[in-house]
């Protein structure tokens, strides 16, 4: 069972949405993410077990999304602390370079660096 991260995640305000890329129907908001896994926020809770296809669709600076296909199998489900929401963690089966390059944008943006510090 999978039970320590291997790295720190990263919390993301609630703006990213996580599809079904099959039926296209949103499945919530992108929680966080880490180059395993990540959490999803619903309204409604998600079965534990099975391989879930997931889409993410990521703005673009120039206008447009980026669609980032991904399987990922749900490891556990909780109720939030706010009421009417869900909490669902996923481990990553299949994810494509365009992922990877994802979260480290995500954790350049939100990292506190100085200025003139070395990437």
């Amino acid at each position: 069972m999978f039970v320590e991260r291997h790295i720190e995640r990263h919390q993301l305000p609630c703006v990213l949405k996580v599809y079904n890329r099959f039926t296209d129907q949103q499945l919530g908001h992108l929680g966080n993410a880490s180059e395993d896994g990540l959490m999803l926020i619903s309204h409604l809770p998600v079965l534990v077990g099975p391989d879930f296809e997931l889409q993410l669709r990521v703005p673009l600076a120039g206008g447009g999304l980026q669609f980032i296909n991904l399987t990922a199998s749900c490891l556990w489900c909780r109720e939030d602390q706010t009421p009417g929401h869900f909490d669902a963690g996923f481990m990553l089966l299949q994810a494509p370079p365009e992922y990877d390059a994802f979260v480290r944008s995500l954790r350049e943006f939100f990292s506190f660096r100085p200025q003139n510090a070395p990437v």
